[in-house]
């Protein structure tokens, strides 16, 4: 196996002295997000029908009932591929829902966290049994409002009496703010190992995604292989051949 090149070596005073020069970068980078979010609660807002119905647990429920007597709600949509076996479901919206699992903290400022996914209930209610989430899930599946429909991204949504507005949606990258794996790999020596990346030369580097799923002894394998990783690990649920529907009561 070939050892890997590592950073240089230096004595503790050099290190702290180059640590330091990033560290106005860092500090930098952090006062444009406080900027970036000062303009983002100063966006508009679009209302949304908060009559439209999704299925959950309970059967059909309108959007405005989601909040939960909440006045905010933050809504993972997940992308579902309906008919397709538990293995063959979406490794980058696992990764992206994976790090969230308690939202208490939200709870306690007065918002509600759900997740939307794009098949049909029951297929849908299996998946959460199977990976152990402790969110709400509601399938938004032949739901056609932009708002509520679709999959990959988060949304924040805010109540004002029955009346329902969209104030924010994600794109792309944007889900990363939720994906703590991602950031602590931004801190190390070799960061994301992958192609896309910036690394100095004979850096570990691999296919973007390649760790997303991986085979039971948790060798990364790429794309249209294996589980979404965390299905290997979750804790407390269904066995891993387990994929009976839930079906709504």
């Amino acid at each position: 196996m070939t050892i890997p090149p590592a950073p240089p070596i230096a004595d503790r005073d050099t290190w702290l002295r180059e640590r330091n020069e990033l560290l106005v970068r860092e500090k930098q980078h952090t006062r444009e997000g406080d900027t970036i979010a000062a303009a983002r609660r100063r966006l508009p807002m679009t209302e949304v029908d908060g009559s439209i119905q999704l299925t959950g647990a309970s059967g059909p429920t309108p959007l405005r009932e989601i909040f939960a007597g909440r006045d905010e709600l933050v809504v993972y949509k997940h992308m579902f591929h309906p008919g397709k076996p538990l293995p063959d479901q979406c490794e980058g919206c696992t990764i992206s829902l994976w790090g969230v699992q308690d939202t208490s903290y939200l709870n306690a400022v007065g918002i509600t966290f759900a997740v939307f996914a794009e098949g049909p209930y029951d297929e849908i209610a299996a998946l959460r049994d199977f990976m152990g989430y402790p969110h709400p899930w509601y399938s938004n599946h032949a739901i056609d409002d932009p708002a509520v429909a679709g999959g990959g991204v988060y949304a924040c949504f805010l109540r004002r009496d029955d009346r329902v507005y969209l104030t924010y949606e994600t794109t792309n990258r944007g889900v990363e703010t939720a994906i703590p794996t991602l950031k602590l790999l931004d801190l190390t020596a070799y960061g994301r190992r992958e192609q896309w990346e910036d690394s100095p030369e004979g850096w570990p580097q691999e296919p973007t995604y390649s760790f997303w799923r991986t085979d039971a002894q948790g060798n990364r394998v790429g794309l249209g292989q294996g589980r979404p990783t965390p299905q290997w690990t979750r804790p407390n649920v269904t066995s891993a051949t387990s994929q009976t529907p839930h079906h709504c009561h």
